[in-house]
């Protein structure tokens, strides 16, 4: 399918969701049982499990790795209840009382980013199917040479877009302009046959819309690559707090006009999980890794739901934390 076209998939068959992970008999897309799991979730090195996984068989990858800050990201745990002479004012002027039950936290600091990225990104173009995309999703600092890699590995002409992410909360600095972007990296193995569901993308209001008529007003625009979303909110429901979590609706833009019902997702370097929340809200089937027991607690926690196998890791004692499924 080309960047242009909309419609059904021409090489379904091409693109067998599966891995050797979980090899069968079957082809568990095509003969899928009813129970069968629709997401994996493999607690180990990221590098190894994808050595296992078999090639052609993934239509999207997202992934957040780490972005190389050379700090501890971390994030307090808070308990947080009514009390009028508690610590801090909420929403209406109420105050409350916080108490520290934890803290979720990993390195983020590589003296050689690129020479471990690199591997694993050679395994994520091998397994991907062959109108597959990879979405990267990196910051400033490490943008550029990470670009530069890719294209090493897809190749230039597969780059197909530099998707910014721009939000607007946080402390501003008073010694520079003030980051407050992500970037998202967006290349297809085939850049002449990749999926884009054109009609799947949302719609924003015109800035203007008497300049564009009533009709044109009423529907709206499509996004463009500069993605205004805010950021998972510090006290809505949505957080799980993982320190590097991404909106629901960032990746869920992406599955849904890059993927289509069934497909087979991956993301390699999983935190929290929202690629799986994802893929289970719109109907795919999601590989997640991670080799930080505090992103399995999390997404156990996260993905109380029937069709989430674990491997490696066992989520019988599972932390209190609200599902999201139960909105």
């Amino acid at each position: 399918m080309n960047g242009d076209s909309v419609g059904s998939d021409p090489v379904r068959t091409d693109c067998r969701s599966t891995s050797a992970a979980f090899e069968t008999t079957r082809d568990p897309l095509r003969d899928r049982q009813p129970g069968d799991p629709a997401v994996h979730v493999y607690f180990g090195d990221n590098l190894s499990i994808l050595r296992t996984l078999a090639s052609d068989r993934v239509r999207l990858i997202y992934v957040d790795p780490p972005f190389n800050t050379g700090k501890s990201q971390a994030r307090p745990q808070l308990r947080t209840t009514r009390d009028e002479n508690g610590d801090r004012t909420g929403f209406q002027g109420k105050r409350y009382r916080t108490e520290r039950i934890g803290l979720r936290a990993f390195d983020d600091c590589f003296t050689d980013y690129l020479e471990f990225l690199e591997p694993r990104l050679q395994e994520a173009h091998r397994v991907l199917c062959a109108d597959g995309s990879l979405f990267f999703h990196i910051d400033f600092r490490e943008a550029h040479y990470c670009k530069l890699l890719l294209d090493s590995i897809f190749g230039r002409e597969s780059f197909l877009n530099e998707i910014i992410w721009a939000y607007d909360y946080g402390a501003r600095s008073r010694t520079r302009w003030s980051p407050k972007h992500d970037t998202i990296l967006w290349y297809a193995k085939d850049p002449a046959r990749y999926v884009f569901k054109y009609e799947e993308i949302d719609r924003i209001p015109y800035m203007a819309p008497g300049l564009v008529g009533p009709e044109k007003a009423e529907r709206g625009k499509t996004v463009t690559d500069t993605w205004w979303h805010t950021i998972v909110s510090p006290t809505g429901r949505e957080k799980t707090g993982y320190p590097t979590q991404k909106p629901l609706g960032i990746i869920e833009r992406i599955v849904r006009v890059h993927s289509m019902r069934d497909d087979l997702l991956l993301d390699f370097f999983a935190g929290s999980g929202t690629l799986g929340d994802a893929a289970l809200r719109l109907g795919r089937r999601a590989i997640l890794v991670d080799n930080n027991p505090q992103s399995m607690e999390v997404i156990a926690s996260r993905l109380r739901v029937a069709g989430v196998q674990f491997h490696g890791y066992s989520p019988d004692t599972r932390p209190e934390h609200p599902s999201l499924f139960a909105s």
